[in-house]
């Protein structure tokens, strides 16, 4: 039985990379000395939420993916054999960025990486300034502990998004995040936003017989409250685990990647599937006849 250990780091960021690393690759060895054996950052772990605002000073903390980044974290995989799944500010060219999850196994090797694909755009969450619209694709890494699906910050809202990574034999949904709620906003919209989420996340482990792990920040950055709250679900969609309110967490799971078979055998949406009534999810809009 293939029961790997699961452990999301739920870290608060500073302004400084050089910090923010140093604290990720700590907590890491500290999941590792925990028995995690995948191990998860947050969205965008090695800088602060920097597109709050519009600022051609963050260009400057993009990484090029491989690169010194990837090498370290490849070095750390390696000793610890464990597999990482991080997320940060990726430098393709010039002129040309991405918000980037990369994937390492238990070896050190690096897998690949998965560009997000629906990019945010709001008065705190100015995304659309820094990053391009990833065009490769959705990921699924095959590791020597599963196969790892990844969606990236706003792309967890989409259905269809989870639905192709199922499709593609994900076992665990990894999903790093940014999402807290305006500071000093009104208590009722902070707990149904928190709600909504929860609701949304849930939902695809439920349709797609999957694990599911969404990684948040947390912590009060400039004007934005990062709720925490990471956690896991298991092929019902129930939180198997859970990490705290506003506070750094490490949280744990075991999953049975054997079960995700059977579960999928005696709960069949994918056999159930009407597929030819569902051709007019790809238009933008549908106008009735």
């Amino acid at each position: 039985m293939l029961m790997p250990r699961l452990a999301l780091l739920q870290l608060q960021s500073t302004p400084d990379p050089v910090t923010n690393l140093s604290n990720t690759m700590r907590a890491i060895e500290k999941a590792a000395d925990g028995g995690a054996q995948i191990v998860c950052t947050q969205e965008l772990f090695n800088t602060n939420y920097f597109p709050q605002k519009q600022s051609s000073e963050s260009f400057q903390h993009a990484q090029l993916i491989p690169g010194e980044l990837t090498e370290k974290l490849s070095q750390l995989s390696a000793e610890l054999s464990i597999v990482i799944v991080a997320s940060t500010f990726e430098k393709r060219s010039e002129g040309l960025y991405h918000s980037t999850t990369f994937a390492i196994d238990t070896d050190g090797s690096y897998l690949g990486k998965y560009r997000k694909m629906h990019i945010p755009q709001d008065v705190t969450f100015q995304e659309k300034y820094y990053f391009t619209q990833g065009e490769d694709g959705y990921q699924v890494f095959q590791t020597k502990l599963g196969k790892l699906g990844i969606l990236l910050g706003w792309d967890s809202w989409f259905p269809e998004a989870a639905r192709i990574l199922a499709l593609m034999g994900a076992e665990i949904i990894i999903c790093p995040t940014s999402i807290g709620i305006t500071c000093g906003a009104d208590q009722d919209i902070y707990d149904q936003q928190h709600d909504a989420w929860r609701t949304m996340l849930r939902s695809h482990s439920i349709t797609n017989a999957c694990y599911l792990a969404t990684i948040n920040r947390c912590g009060i950055e400039n004007d934005i409250e990062f709720w925490g709250r990471s956690f896991i679900t298991n092929e019902f969609g129930h939180i198997i685990a859970e990490g705290k309110e506003e506070q750094e967490s490490i949280v744990y799971a075991d999953i049975n990647l054997d079960a995700i078979a059977k579960h999928r055998a005696n709960w069949p949406f994918f056999r159930d599937r009407h597929i030819t009534s569902y051709t007019d999810i790809s238009k933008r809009d549908i106008q009735p006849s």
